[in-house]
């Protein structure tokens, strides 16, 4: 009811604000007013009409740091990201130590990616601010944008000493710990808040992320069970046991904690595509697909859950379907490699081999590329008897690892099939001192009972010489 009343003074004094700039008839507004009319605007993201009851209010409290909060978050808005620092510099001219203005161009300069410019404001606003876990927070992520994961984690743990619940300070911290390979070692920097506070149900639950991505799954599940024998509605626990669950294949267990977690807190795009995931694993594909679809109902921007309609379509074999719903993903995630190495098979698969091509040639200009891209790519001129173009595609992938066997047997293969015996011969013996176990996949590529004996005999000297 109170929201219900709020919003209709809010349109009331919006239509005598219009009803001003039209007819020039007087309404008086006070400061307050003004940051109604400029909220209900950008609740509908009127970004303009904010702006110009902004700028109309400023005339009149041109001291004022809310309006000036309000006009810097409209520029923003409208991509005026240096437009809205140099209002909120001016505007600290006067009121050098206002904590919001402070934070709010902190967070305008890491927008920018000018990480040491907000870092500067954020550790400005800290001696004077209520809320330092969440400033710490900022000042980490901050760092993390540098890829200075050694200060973030000072930063994370300088939050934790403030509030050892913040579940966000706590999940970036050991995502820096994963990356600087201290993962393992920081099991015992959670355990001390749990010696402080065994009845924390944030420390099991941190602790239990901690396990899970060192793949201690057993450890994990013991913890999540002590956050929710310590709180039972914790969503989140049980959210992560599904996931932990699902790591050791335990299909029914994970969708009974999923099922658990949607009762705590309601449909959600993501707790419906990892219910659908769960589907996908129990090849129960019309199930899977009728889950994912709800995701995307619920947020059509939610790029997982049209890649997952399309992953449960191309195994079984709807490849016209399943390239349908890939392209949906990519349109949001445009330099997803996974999403555009799927939508490259279903376009093969549904004879597009140019469309294909052009995929597989965008996958090879990112900046990481994946081993099985030059695989998957050079396979279509393989398949086409075009061996040459196959074998300059997987020199394209040897150029940045020459060791890698899988490119050299595949590089074997081709030769082979274009004749060139003994140039193959070499390859494939470099590919068996790499690798001697993966040479099983040339099998794959030479149907012929008479070849594959042939390639036996030979990888067969070469196991007998190597002894």
């Amino acid at each position: 009811m109170k929201e219900d009343h709020r919003k209709k003074e809010e349109k009331e004094l919006v239509k005598k604000f219009e009803s001003h700039l039209k007819t020039g008839e007087y309404h008086y507004f006070d400061e307050e007013d003004f940051l109604a009319i400029i909220n209900f605007y950008l609740e509908f993201n009127k970004n303009r009409h904010a702006l110009k009851a902004c700028d109309f209010a400023l005339e009149q409290f041109a001291y004022s740091t809310d309006l000036i909060a309000d006009k810097a978050e409209i520029l923003t808005r409208l991509d005026r990201l240096d437009d809205a620092i140099a209002l909120i510099d001016n505007a600290l001219i006067y009121a050098p130590n206002d904590t919001d203005l402070l934070l709010q161009k902190g967070s305008l300069h890491t927008i920018s990616g000018e990480f040491e410019a907000s870092i500067a404001c954020f550790q400005q606003a800290l001696p004077m601010a209520e809320d330092r876990d969440e400033i710490l927070y900022s000042i980490g992520l901050a760092y993390q944008g540098l890829e200075d994961f050694e200060h973030a984690v000072e930063a994370y743990k300088e939050a934790i000493e403030f509030n050892v619940n913040n579940e966000n300070v706590l999940y970036e911290l050991s995502y820096c710990l994963e990356l600087m390979g201290l993962l393992e070692t920081s099991v015992s920097y959670y355990q001390k808040f749990i010696d402080t506070d065994p009845y924390s149900e944030y420390a099991w639950y941190n602790i239990g992320i901690v396990y899970n991505k060192l793949k201690q799954y057993e450890n994990a599940l013991d913890a999540y069970e002590f956050a929710i024998a310590i709180d039972d509605g914790f969503s989140s626990a049980h959210f992560n046991i599904g996931n932990t669950y699902m790591n050791l294949n335990q299909y029914d267990k994970a969708l009974e904690a999923y099922l658990i977690a949607l009762e705590l807190e309601g449909p959600g795009a993501e707790i419906y595509c990892h219910m659908a995931a769960v589907y996908e694993k129990m090849e129960q594909y019309e199930i899977g697909i009728r889950y994912y679809t709800k995701a995307s109902k619920l947020d059509p921007m939610y790029h997982e859950a049209w890649y997952g309609i399309g992953v449960c379509l191309s195994l079984k074999e709807k490849w016209l379907d399943a390239s349908h719903f890939f392209k949906k993903a990519v349109k949001i995630d445009i330099q997803n490699a996974s999403y555009l190495r799927a939508l490259a098979e279903a376009e093969y698969c549904t004879g597009n081999i140019v469309s294909a091509i052009e995929i597989y040639e965008e996958l090879g200009n990112l900046d990481q590329v994946e081993a099985e891209v030059y695989l998957d790519w050079s396979r279509i001129y393989y398949d086409q008897g075009n061996f040459l173009g196959a074998i300059s595609i997987i020199e394209m992938g040897l150029s940045s690892t020459p060791d890698d066997p899988d490119y050299l047997y595949r590089k074997a293969v081709y030769l082979l099939a274009d004749g060139k015996y003994q140039e193959s011969m070499v390859i494939l013996e470099q590919a068996l001192i790499l690798d001697f176990d993966g040479h099983e996949q040339i099998y794959d590529f030479f149907k012929e009972l008479s070849t594959q004996k042939a390639l036996f005999k030979i990888i067969d000297q070469f196991r007998k010489e190597e002894k």
